[in-house]
């Protein structure tokens, strides 16, 4: 019997996906819901020829260098790239996959959800009711702000920022947008204003929403000063990557006063949020949850299959990345 090429996953997917994977593949994984820690991902013998980490996952330089000899692949989980150290990936001429388009839509909805909730400060009244302490409704109590109609700010204008804008134009929201390329037929398709710096688009947006990728130009692209040139009454919403904040910055910006709230659904240090965050009622928080639908999350693990079935067997795949 002609023996199957061996793979190695950091965390269960769907079953459907897993007995697809069973069939074809040699698979070693964790057998429950907790995922492999880092001592056992390199107890992994040589043989293995493709490594499937998640986007919950780091990836480092070290990690890279101790993989089998045998790994000809990282076949990702996600559609985010910055948990791998792809130079080193480059170095030891291991290939790099992602999984995009999947997840647009889920991220999206994400983001106008979060939107909705801050701006009308959901958590906070939910908490009131379940812990007992409403007292029926008051003209002129626990106001939030009207969503409908406000300046959408979109930082990153990629598969993402596009889904959002669509989803912008039922509120009634005009969209002005900042991102590494403009892209005119957006422009006129969806009625978007391109700013020519963050900062612009900062003084201009009531909610500012980022979706560009974590890079070294984009790390703590909202800082202190970026906090300061939000209007006081603007929103942050990040469903992008956690360390595009400066999260001390924000806790500091949220119980000041300097901005009205935030809606975050990934943070700097996942899993830990910065101090304090947890304790202020003008946010929302989501527990890195944008992708978390049985439709998207299976459709994530069928398309690192679609990955692996390609580069295992000596074709282009097609999500390459590295």
């Amino acid at each position: 019997m002609e023996s199957r090429p061996q793979i190695l996953l950091t965390r269960r997917w769907a079953k459907p996906v897993m007995k697809a994977l069973n069939e074809s593949y040699e698979v070693t994984a964790p057998t429950g819901d907790v995922p492999f820690a880092r001592t056992e991902i390199l107890k992994a013998q040589d043989g293995i020829e493709a490594f499937c980490p998640t986007a919950f996952d780091p990836v480092p330089a070290d990690l890279i260098a101790a993989l089998p000899e045998s790994v000809r692949l990282i076949a990702s989980f996600g559609v985010g790239i910055d948990h791998i150290d792809l130079d080193a990936a480059a170095r030891r001429g291991l290939a790099v996959t992602n999984t995009p388009d999947v997840l647009t839509d889920d991220t999206a909805d994400t983001a106008i959800g979060l939107m909705l909730a801050t701006c009308r400060r959901f958590w906070e009244r939910e908490k009131t009711l379940r812990d007992g302490l409403w007292a029926g409704p008051t003209p002129g109590g626990a106001l939030g702000t009207k969503m409908t109609g406000k300046t959408l700010g979109i930082v990153g204008l990629g598969r993402i920022g596009h889904a959002v804008a669509r989803r912008a134009r039922a509120f009634d929201m005009p969209v002005v947008y900042y991102s590494r390329r403009r892209d005119p037929d957006a422009e006129v398709s969806l009625g978007l204003v391109w700013c020519e710096t963050l900062a612009e688009l900062l003084g201009r947006a009531d909610i500012v929403s980022l979706h560009c990728p974590l890079t070294e130009a984009t790390h703590h692209l909202i800082d202190r000063a970026a906090l300061a040139a939000m209007k006081s009454t603007a929103f942050l919403v990040n469903t992008g990557r956690g360390a595009l904040v400066d999260e001390a910055a924000l806790v500091e910006a949220l119980r000041d006063g300097a901005i009205a709230g935030a809606g975050l659904d990934v943070y700097e240090f996942e899993p830990r949020l910065a101090p304090g965050l947890a304790e202020l009622e003008n946010t929302t928080l989501l527990p890195h949850i944008g992708s978390a639908t049985r439709e998207t999350r299976e459709a994530m693990a069928w398309r690192v299959k679609e990955n692996l079935d390609a580069y295992l067997a000596g074709q282009e795949p097609k999500d390459r990345v590295v």
